[in-house]
């Protein structure tokens, strides 16, 4: 998390931190009252068939995710849930704590970000790579920080 924190003051990028109990569902989320803060969206972390390709998906947290219609939309093979070690490796994060802001720890640039276009221009809320804290962030400053790192960024409708 300090990695985080670091990078988002010497970017001089605004941010609000708030403390909370571990959450790992979007309804955790709203059981503390935390969604009243701002817009949390949903983030899955998913593998094409052969593995080599990873996407984080990040939505509107209201919003289904159809697993077969997205990978038709990213002209993908079919998608699954990616493990556990594959989260690790890529991200640094466990399951519960998947985040957009795991980029930084994505050395080879290898994850794609597909993001919901309804978050354009709206301020959410995203773990720091673990699951106590919230960071609220303009959603288009996060943006920034992805494409600098050098990952894919994908917008679609979901």
């Amino acid at each position: 998390m300090e990695e985080i924190l670091e990078l988002l003051d010497n970017k001089r990028i605004e941010y609000r931190i708030i403390k909370h109990k571990r959450v790992y569902t979007i309804e955790e989320i709203k059981d503390i009252n935390l969604d009243k803060e701002g817009l949390i969206p949903k983030n899955i972390f998913l593998r094409n068939a052969n593995g080599k390709v990873h996407y984080l998906v990040t939505c509107h947290p209201d919003k289904k995710i159809d697993i077969k219609s997205l990978a038709s939309n990213l002209n993908s093979t079919r998608l699954s849930f990616a493990s556990s070690e594959r989260l690790k490796k890529y991200l640094n994060v466990c399951k519960g704590s998947v985040s957009p802001l795991g980029f930084i720890y994505d050395e080879n640039s290898e994850v794609i970000f597909v993001f919901d276009k309804e978050l354009i221009n709206k301020t959410i809320g995203v773990h720091p790579n673990r699951n106590d804290y919230t960071i609220f962030i303009k959603f288009n400053n996060l943006v920034k920080l992805i494409e600098e790192h050098g990952n894919k960024i994908i917008y679609l409708d979901i």
